[in-house]
């Protein structure tokens, strides 16, 4: 039986990340060329020549004197821990397929329940910002699903009481298979949410696959309408593809 890519896939090795990030000064140099790319630019007036002062290092402007810290502005702004630990805790929380709780991590790192919480919180929150930015492209498969549990007694499938209806839109390659994938909990499937949530996830002239759901109606073409009706009549698969505007 072939090995699954996915599972087997090469990861960050422990050696190779106390290599690159083992240090307090490996951390910061990593940080500033983040924060800037194109060299020091002095966030009050613009001016690039600049010199480093005080025990906090910070970054001072030869023009206008303003001081800046790289931290300010980022997730690691008045933080009182190490810069190791936060990026220990980005390796840990990454390369643990399972995830790891609040607890492990703390032990992990050395700190408290409650700090390792934070940080966690914190990173999980950085992640899903950047996520909200980028947007599907390309070829996406769009469907609706729920979660919750179920009740007894009650209606089955769509529809029925106790559970939340989400968009689940994933982003595949040529032959269909999964890169991207974005869920987003709706209010109802009516065709203005839907239209309006997909504008917010789904880059403009992307191809959208989905069933023939009234919900999803709002997203064909007069054409790809007519041609999901002939297949649902026709008792073939009731998919269809269409461009979103």
């Amino acid at each position: 039986m072939a090995r699954n890519r996915i599972q087997f896939q090469k990861g960050l090795s422990e050696a190779l990340f106390l290599a690159l990030y083992g240090n307090e000064e490996q951390c910061r140099s990593l940080v500033v060329a983040w924060r800037w790319q194109e060299g020091f630019r002095c966030p009050k007036c613009g001016g690039q020549e600049h010199c480093i002062v005080g025990p906090r290092r910070l970054f001072q402007c030869n023009a206008c004197r303003r001081q800046t810290s790289p931290m300010a502005g980022t997730i690691f702004n008045s933080t009182k821990l190490p810069l190791t630990v936060w990026f220990r805790a980005m390796y840990l929380v990454t390369q643990t397929k399972q995830g790891i709780s609040s607890i492990e991590l703390g032990r992990r790192l050395g700190v408290t329940q409650t700090t390792a919480w934070k940080i966690k919180t914190k990173l999980a929150e950085v992640m899903r910002a950047v996520g909200d930015e980028e947007k599907l492209a390309g070829r996406i498969e769009m469907d609706d699903a729920y979660l919750g549990a179920e009740r007894s007694g009650g209606k089955h499938g769509r529809g029925s009481p106790g559970k939340k209806p989400i968009i689940v839109a994933v982003q595949t390659d040529e032959k269909g298979r999964p890169r991207r994938i974005k869920l987003r909990r709706i209010a109802r499937f009516k065709r203005r949410r839907v239209k309006s949530l997909t504008k917010r996830i789904i880059m403009p002239g992307s191809t959208i696959v989905t069933d023939v759901i009234n919900a999803f109606a709002v997203l064909r073409t007069p054409a790809a309408r007519t041609s999901a009706s002939r297949r649902a009549a026709a008792g073939r698969r009731p998919s269809t593809q269409h461009s979103s505007g």
